[in-house]
């Protein structure tokens, strides 16, 4: 974490103005938050700051009001939730600039909590535009950034704001940039990425990246029928993207280049229709019926991927191996990732994952506490795989 800057170096922040750029973008139903997960993991910095005597004001975004007010999309209510979670009040402001902004702040005592409302009222924090930047600004003293999921977007409070103000990353965004960093950026290896999903459409820049970090890459889910396909082999009534078999061949062919070993589903689960407790049987690859869906991995490429996370000493997932949602297509998904979280907690590999589906398989799979570092940003993550650059993480880089 030296190549970025963090609170350790924000030295005293007693009576300071913090603006804290959290992601509070939220389930909700009928002005309720119904997943409190993202106020959670920040609830640490906040903590710390709080008790450090800074005056905490947290920036957020809600929905896609499109630069105007809405008001189902109000941060008010996430700020009620804000309070009840973190056991202390949380003022709140209606506009995040001007002079309502102001006043807010200026009522705040160190120590205090205040959230302004939805960035995204203005038309200039997607744009971020200078001027929204230096009215967000003279809000504040330092500015923290505690969004990771947010900081492929250079936006005014995500980036803007970085380089007007002293600027440090939170304790969640450290955390999210240290397991970065041990997953591929400086990783104990070998490395294995698995990387599931339905479509070779949406993943081409991530696969095309990571053949040429890993030392082997697992293939998963419907995209690896793609890739089956592309091998002349038949994949029945599939999910596949038959259109995308050049693309695979490029893929498998950038992989020989870089001595990255590619690991495709030797056998599947197959049944002829989409629903829980179809009936279903297994076959090799080389076998799958006219009118079979594969919809899982079956018990001998299980073994296949087990035997590349006992080879590995750092692990990056992303994405389902099989159609988890539905039993008993998940146990294909379940059964890797026990393998995954038993070899982290023996102290044995470093595993990182991320993405929607992939934390949701996780937790299917009971094993989201035993991986090193699950990942909740989505496409920050996404994009991070991929190789792109994360202007609000760059903004936070030391000066070289």
């Amino acid at each position: 974490m030296t190549r970025f800057r963090t609170l350790d170096d924000a030295g005293d922040l007693k009576g300071k103005r913090v603006l804290v750029r959290v992601d509070f973008n939220v389930p909700m139903d009928q002005g309720r938050v119904t997943d409190a997960t993202r106020i959670l993991r920040v609830l640490p910095t906040l903590r710390e700051l709080s008790e450090a005597g800074a005056k905490l004001i947290l920036l957020a975004h809600f929905g896609r009001p499109k630069g105007k007010p809405v008001a189902a999309e109000s941060l008010r209510p996430i700020a009620e939730a804000t309070a009840a979670e973190l056991g202390r009040p949380v003022a709140f402001a209606e506009d995040c600039v001007g002079e309502t902004a102001a006043a807010a702040v200026a009522a705040l005592k160190d120590g205090d909590v205040l959230m302004l409302e939805n960035t995204r009222f203005h038309a200039g924090e997607e744009k971020n535009d200078p001027a929204f930047v230096k009215a967000l600004a003279e809000n504040g003293d330092v500015y923290v950034n505690e969004a990771f999921s947010a900081a492929h977007r250079a936006h005014a409070s995500t980036e803007g704001l970085a380089h007007v103000l002293p600027a440090y990353a939170g304790r969640l965004m450290q955390a999210e940039l240290d397991a970065l960093t041990k997953g591929l950026e400086a990783p104990a290896r070998p490395v294995v990425a698995i990387v599931g999903g339905s479509k070779v459409s949406t993943k081409i820049d991530l696969l095309k990246n990571l053949v040429a970090k890993v030392d082997a890459l697992v293939i998963g889910g419907g995209m690896a029928n793609t890739f089956l396909h592309a091998a002349g082999l038949g994949v029945g009534k599939s999910l596949c993207e038959r259109d995308l078999a050049g693309t695979a061949q490029a893929i498998i062919e950038a992989a020989r280049e870089n001595n990255c070993a590619i690991i495709l589903p030797v056998d599947g689960v197959v049944a002829e229709e989409f629903k829980a407790g179809a009936p279903h049987h297994t076959y090799g690859v080389d076998a799958i019926p006219d009118n079979g869906m594969i919809l899982d991995i079956g018990s001998l490429s299980v073994d296949r991927i087990s035997a590349a996370i006992d080879d590995a000493k750092t692990l990056v997932w992303n994405g389902p191996v099989g159609a988890f949602e539905i039993a008993p297509f998940d146990q294909g998904t379940v059964a890797a990732a026990r393998h995954a979280a038993a070899r982290t907690k023996a102290g044995q590999l470093v595993s990182v994952a991320g993405g929607g589906d992939t934390v949701a398989a996780l937790n299917h799979a009971g094993v989201s506490e035993d991986f090193t570092y699950i990942s909740t940003a989505g496409g920050a993550f996404l994009e991070w795989l991929e190789g792109k650059p994360l202007p609000g993480v760059d903004a936070l880089r030391r000066q070289a």
